[in-house]
């Protein structure tokens, strides 16, 4: 529920399922509970899915545009369907992402070697994650050539 209901927060997820397969589950899942709250923070959320999810459109059209505007700046890019996608192939992706939170943008740095990972933001978020970008690549962010690319 963490970007769809953009309730990353509450750290919950749901399941839909054949009862055998939750049952299954029961005998697995991991020894904590959920709270109170948390619980009724995930109530209000579902009785109103059809406004939470409106956001999972928005979400993919940010996305969409970071596919398409990232190679647009030199840079290259692996298909996403999730909510973020990976950029890069820089030889320092540590020196990137440190000029990156220098100019007061975070990306993760995590994934196959070379590459960062940017989620998709509202549209002044991204402005200024493409802004910075474009400014780090200006200075010289020297990147990868050649190399297999590992998940």
């Amino acid at each position: 529920m963490s970007k769809a209901f953009a309730f990353a927060g509450g750290r919950l997820g749901y399941l839909a399922a054949n009862p055998a397969v939750v049952d299954a589950l029961r005998i697995v899942r991991l020894p904590y509970h959920l709270s109170a709250q948390t619980q009724a923070l995930a109530l209000v959320a579902l009785a109103n899915a059809d406004e939470m999810l409106g956001q999972v459109d928005v979400l993919r059209r940010v996305r969409d545009e970071a596919l398409t505007r990232l190679p647009a700046m030199g840079v290259e890019v692996v298909p996403s369907d999730a909510n973020f996608c990976l950029f890069g192939r820089f030889a320092d992706r540590h020196d990137v992402w440190q000029r990156l939170l220098d100019r007061g943008v975070l990306v993760r740095e995590t994934g196959p070697a070379g590459y960062l990972r940017v989620s998709a933001g509202t549209h002044e978020e991204m402005e200024r994650f493409y802004a910075a970008l474009a400014e780090v690549l200006a200075e010289g962010a020297p990147r990868l050539e050649g190399l297999e690319r590992t998940s």
